[in-house]
């Protein structure tokens, strides 16, 4: 299947935006997988690539957007978030010339603005792929390069698994299988040059500072159709054994299941 219906599915983005913009401030203490992520990602823009301006969609924190900054010197910066509050805390910080409050399937940009697209771990929370990528498309030149990162069918399956024993709800965000990912990038008229996944693996000490660690990055669960009301003890402790059969020597696991692309306009 290659897109999620737009309703039930996926949060409503107001959702993605508000969580997002709460967790600003305490994301970066947080983010070593979505630095660790965003680092291979920049590795594999490529180097012969000399942007007269870049866009760091899903710019969160700014933390990507300072690194392009340093890489491209010359070029003029553009971050783009859907959330209010990431942007205010990125703006502080600088890194690119503009800050802009945009929708990654609606970016409020020119056609041919830009030659580099870079958008780490953001895309995962749009429900329509192949809107992203005519987006892509439209603002990119001739020759221009759109990299992302995101986040495929297999993130999280320890902590889905563990809850599915306990109430079968939906308590773990969904996420697009990766053929998904490979049908709409090989229809969406742009050359792709690699688009692979791979699994990184978090170790944490218990339960709780998973669940911390969701919440900090204001990435917990914010799927339709989750359970309201407060999580009883009882349930809890049933979560805590059922995860408690992953456990490794290095701690309780978390599996991040990451699709990389870097896909090229032609010229």
């Amino acid at each position: 299947m290659s897109e999620l219906p737009a309703d039930g599915v996926l949060p409503d983005k107001r959702q993605v935006a508000a969580s997002f913009s709460r967790a600003a401030a305490s994301y970066d203490a947080v983010a070593e997988l979505q630095r660790g992520v965003g680092d291979s990602l920049l590795e594999r823009v490529p180097a012969d690539l000399a942007p007269q301006r870049w866009i760091d969609l899903g710019c969160g924190t700014g933390y990507f957007s300072r690194a392009l900054e340093q890489r491209f010197a010359a070029a003029e910066g553009v971050a783009v978030d859907i959330a209010e509050g990431m942007l205010r805390f990125a703006r502080e910080r600088g890194g690119a010339r503009a800050f802009v409050g945009g929708d990654a399937e609606r970016l409020p940009l020119r056609e041919g603005c830009c030659d580099l697209l870079f958008s780490s771990l953001a895309i995962q929370w749009c429900a329509n792929l192949g809107a992203v990528l005519g987006e892509a498309r439209r603002v990119l030149r001739g020759g221009g390069v759109f990299a992302f990162s995101s986040l495929c069918v297999g993130t999280l399956g320890e902590l889905r698994a563990s809850w599915q024993a306990v109430d079968g709800f939906v308590h773990v965000n969904r996420f697009r299988e990766f053929a998904g990912y490979q049908a709409q990038c090989a229809a969406s008229g742009l050359e792709v040059l690699e688009l692979f996944t791979e699994d990184r693996v978090l170790h944490f000490p218990d339960l709780r500072s998973l669940t911390h660690e969701l919440k900090a990055l204001g990435a917990h669960n914010l799927n339709p159709g989750r359970p309201g009301g407060l999580t009883g003890r009882a349930r809890v402790r049933a979560l805590i054994d059922a995860y408690e059969q992953f456990r490794q020597p290095e701690g309780l696991p978390a599996t991040y299941r990451v699709v990389h692309a870097v896909l090229r306009k032609p010229a």
